[in-house]
């Protein structure tokens, strides 16, 4: 779908205010996919005007994040382009030279209300229970009077004159037609008193003169865009292409927000989740190509992606689906892969001291990869891999060991000296089968204690993995120790 035949350009247009929201990040996948899929052009633009909220260090970690995702940009800042700078705080001349033009035509006008007077008129109408709209005060001054409050230096900001008595109309290829009357609209404020253009300015300016053709952003901007159009109707120019995406909902359907979650994509990647688990997660939030297929790879999402298959209605973030597509990314991930991912989370972790062999951990990447649903769950849910239990599950230690658990382990320990290094488990198997009938018990009397000992808990895969992962060394230190710190039992 091009506008115009034209190659397709769309813009991620972040500002950097802190971390990646997910709600962030459909909206770059959504350009990113929709840019690959029309061979077409993806800018990110950095959209940094609103100094008081700016994050020092937010847009090197925006862009690393983007790029740990797979989301890699064409034009924007660090690569460059032909539309540059696209940090829009190197462009306010090219703003207050549009908000300029618009005053000298009549489209837009000086405003000096103080910010009180401003406050005054907002609580007056909050008891009306109006919507804020600026009164147009200084709309009413004599042109001779502005220029002597202009002359005198007066602290001022250029505001959008909305023109009066008519509908503004816009298509959206999500919402269909949207009809709004100016009568609602504000006249919004273009250029503020330090010289730095609003959102609604800068994004308009910015958005023709960098060619772009789809404005493909979140619900939230929508009754934003009448604004929008208007300016673009006074400066001559084309309108883009709008796809306004659904709101993004916690399963309770209220909007998906900090206050209700880990909503940072940085946060899942801290977690262990799967750059591809997650895309592929963010992608059916509001799309769906239809039929049953769930699991993508970004390739496959390029090549289904349109945007007239996004709905309308707000999705819910279901945390449960997102583990499955990352326990289901993860099952089917390259062991090299998954190895390289553990000794990263493995870097970052209690265990970092450690060293480990490749061999060492690629068995236990096999003894748990059906047991866990993330990469940082191979430390969480099995640390008994990396490092000695640091205590015991009471619990088991309660049900699981006796009076002779001691005696029986220690046998046990005998006959695990034994057996060679690297031996596979059923050597481990027999020989616990042949401590059991020499000391005349059960199977099982050994084999809780034994887990317990080489672990501190009571699950987790087969006892005989873990001890011929572990080796046999390591295996009789653990019943060692746990004979001395676990307390006799009657």
């Amino acid at each position: 779908m091009n506008n115009g035949q034209r190659q397709v350009r769309v813009r991620f247009a972040p500002s950097p205010t802190g971390y990646l929201h997910v709600g962030g990040l459909r909206t770059a996948l959504y350009n990113f996919l929709f840019a690959r899929h029309t061979g077409g052009v993806f800018i990110l633009r950095i959209e940094d005007t609103d100094r008081s909220r700016y994050v020092e260090g937010a847009v090197e970690n925006l862009i690393a994040t983007l790029g740990w995702a797979g989301l890699s940009f064409d034009e924007g800042p660090g690569k460059g382009g032909a539309y540059g700078p696209y940090v829009q705080s190197e462009r306010l001349d090219i703003y207050r030279k549009h908000a300029g033009r618009l005053v000298e035509e009549g489209k837009a006008y000086y405003c000096f209300c103080a910010p009180e007077r401003l406050e005054q008129m907002r609580k007056r109408q909050e008891a009306e229970k109006l919507p804020f709209k600026y009164d147009r005060e200084c709309l009413r001054l004599a042109p001779a009077e502005s220029a002597a409050k202009l002359q005198r230096g007066e602290p001022h900001v250029i505001r959008l004159k909305v023109p009066d008595g008519r509908a503004i109309r816009f298509a959206d290829i999500i919402r269909e037609s949207v009809e709004i009357d100016a009568e609602r609209i504000d006249d919004q404020v273009l250029l503020k008193s330090d010289g730095y253009p609003t959102y609604h300015l800068a994004n308009v300016v910015d958005d023709h003169l960098m060619g772009v053709t789809h404005v493909i952003r979140g619900e939230e901007w929508l009754s934003s865009t009448p604004k929008h159009v208007i300016l673009y109707e006074y400066f001559g120019w084309n309108l883009p292409v709008f796809a306004h995406l659904p709101l993004l909902l916690n399963p309770d359907r209220s909007k998906l927000s900090k206050r209700q979650g880990d909503v940072a994509v940085e946060e899942y990647r801290r977690k262990g989740y799967l750059p591809e688990a997650l895309v592929n997660f963010v992608a059916f939030l509001g799309w769906n190509p239809g039929g049953t297929k769930e699991i993508y790879s970004i390739d496959e999402l390029i090549g289904e992606f349109t945007l007239d298959k996004v709905n309308k209605s707000g999705a819910i973030f279901n945390l449960e689906k997102l583990n499955w597509l990352n326990f289901e990314h993860l099952r089917t991930k390259p062991a090299a892969e998954v190895l390289a991912a553990l000794r990263r989370e493995l870097a970052g972790s209690r265990f970092s001291g450690q060293t480990f062999e490749d061999a060492y951990l690629i068995s236990v990447i096999g003894a748990m990869r059906e047991r866990v649903t993330s990469v940082a769950d191979f430390i969480l849910k099995s640390p008994y891999f990396f490092g000695q239990p640091e205590s015991y599950e009471q619990e088991a230690v309660r049900k699981r060991w006796n009076a002779r658990s001691p005696q029986v382990l220690t046998a046990l320990a005998r006959e695990f000296s034994r057996i060679p290094p690297g031996s596979g488990k059923e050597a481990f198997e027999e020989a616990l089968h042949r401590t059991a009938a020499a000391e005349q018990v059960p199977n099982g009397e050994l084999i809780h204690p034994l887990r317990l000992a080489v672990s501190g808990v009571s699950g987790g895969p087969g006892v005989f993995d873990i001890v011929a992962i572990i080796g046999p060394a390591e295996t009789i230190g653990r019943i060692r120790n746990a004979i001395e710190r676990i307390p006799a039992q009657p």
